[in-house]
Order: C-alpha cells, then structure tokens, then sequence
C-alpha cells in the first residue's frame, strides 16, 4: 500500500480548485494521473473516462466558464481507502452548491487526481470558512 500524508492529499484538492478558479488547463493536467485509469462526471454529463476526455472537458468548460466565476471548497475531508485518498467536499457556486467526491492515488512521488465527480446537493451543509489556499 502507497502511504502518504493526508496534507498532501489536502494541497492536491486545493490545487485542483486553484486551477478550475484560474482557468489553468496546465495545472489542471498537472493533476490528473497519467499511469492509472481515470474518470470525471461533471453534473448532468454522461461518465468520461480516460485523461485525455477528461482533459478536453475541462478545456470545453474553462472556455465557456463566465469570467469571475468561482467553486469554493468547503468541508473536506479526506479518507484512505487503501491506495486510494478521497476528499468528500461541498463546492459552493453562484447558483448554489454541489457535493463532490475527489479520488487521488500517489504517482511519480505526488497526489494525482484519478476521479472527480459533483452532483447537485439539494439541502446546502452548514457554511464553515472556506478552504484555505497554501499554495
């Protein structure tokens, strides 16, 4: 089993965020695993599997995001599952707020994303400050 600490796991989450706020398509690959299989399911968007889908989502949605617009992290915690790091969060929008699960492995010595997904969360969590930026 690949152990790492769950700080890590943290500025990786946080990265993430950095880079969908950003726009950062550079970081936003940075992120993403390479050697092990991936997935992303963005709210209402059939499962994309493989980083090079993936990848051209997130180009597809950084070029149709609205300046300004922003997710902020809230909540996060980050469980072990075996070689597997999740990170259970809410993501706060302007139009109101999602849940989200974020799935690292370690790869070439770091955390690299290997699944993403957020659905609609009908009852908002209690607001509790927002996710720090170390970065």
């Amino acid at each position: 089993m690949k152990s790492i600490d769950p700080a890590v796991i943290e500025f990786a989450n946080e990265a993430f965020y950095l880079a969908f706020n950003n726009r950062d398509m550079k970081q936003m690959a940075d992120l993403w695993a390479i050697e092990y299989p991936s997935v992303c399911i963005h709210p209402g968007w059939p499962p994309l599997i493989g980083r090079d889908d993936i990848l051209q989502s997130w180009q597809s949605i950084f070029a149709g995001q609205p300046e300004g617009s922003t997710i902020i992290c809230h909540g996060a915690r980050v469980l072990q599952q075996g070689d597997v790091y999740s990170v259970i969060c809410y993501e706060q929008l302007p139009g109101g707020w999602l849940a989200a699960t974020n799935n690292f492995v370690v790869e070439a010595g770091g955390a690299r994303m290997i699944h993403h997904q957020a659905s609609q969360c009908m009852e908002p969590p209690e607001v509790d400050q927002p996710l720090r930026t170390v970065q």
